[in-house]
């Protein structure tokens, strides 16, 4: 299995921080936040790993982390020349997985523990995705997830009246065919390939698995957030929770 860290984006939320910067390389704990994403996937004995990032920031973001040798692991990197969403930058990955499994992280997402069962549960699979949920209080902001006592049965974009408070959680799982997925999405309102998108077609095909996060969880994209992925990396100096 390939792992792959989304890190684009303009981070306007974060805005006058990410004037000069990427939000990826904005401190975390004691650490730049992308940190995080590369030890979740060394901690889950996923070695490969491919960054996605702008090509405004990519310069900074090879100088920060080189080969990959100081985490244990190989970093092959990829520029996203235009914001088409994550869908979008996810496709860029198509070369790069060489038809493996492929797990997906984007770059502000902070787990208090480590994602491994999450990968094994998902190399259990035959074939399809699957997605990770945390009950959230605020879930006009995320894909919000209906659920049946089995099965997701729908994801719905920044919902102004969400069915459940399950937020569909910036971590992903896929087989092979998620890139033909993408490549007949079209593109939202926002004139984004959405990743809700993606994962939607996957329930369609009855291919769409989850677990509930352990521990706390949290995007830091905007200020409120990155106040408690602090807390949660300070907490544990940096290290992930088996």
């Amino acid at each position: 299995m390939k792992g792959i860290i989304l890190a684009g984006g303009t981070g306007t939320r974060l805005y006058p921080l990410t004037k000069v910067t990427n939000k990826h390389l904005l401190p975390i704990g004691k650490e730049p936040m992308i940190y995080h994403c590369i030890k979740q996937f060394v901690s889950a004995d996923i070695t490969s790993v491919l960054i996605v990032t702008s090509k405004e920031h990519m310069g900074d973001v090879v100088n920060l982390l080189g080969s990959g040798k100081d985490f244990g692991c190989d970093l092959t990197y990829k520029v996203q020349e235009t914001a088409g969403g994550i869908a979008h930058a996810l496709y860029l990955a198509k070369d790069f997985s060489n038809g493996e499994k492929i797990a997906v992280i984007l770059g502000d997402n902070v787990f208090e523990y480590s994602i491994k069962p999450y990968k094994d549960n998902f190399l259990k699979q035959n074939n399809g995705a699957r997605v990770l949920l945390k009950e959230v209080g605020d879930p006009e902001r995320y894909g919000i997830a209906a659920l049946d006592e089995q099965h997701i049965l729908e994801i719905e974009e920044k919902p102004c009246n969400p069915k459940t408070n399950f937020a569909v959680v910036g971590m992903y799982f896929y087989d092979n065919k998620v890139f033909e997925i993408i490549k007949n999405l079209k593109p939202s309102k926002r004139g984004e390939l959405e990743i809700t998108s993606v994962n939607n077609a996957y329930i369609e095909l009855n291919q769409l698995e989850y677990d509930i996060v352990k521990g706390r969880w949290t995007d830091a994209g905007t200020f409120e957030s990155m106040i408690e992925a602090n807390e949660i990396l300070f907490s544990n100096n940096n290290e992930i929770l088996k």
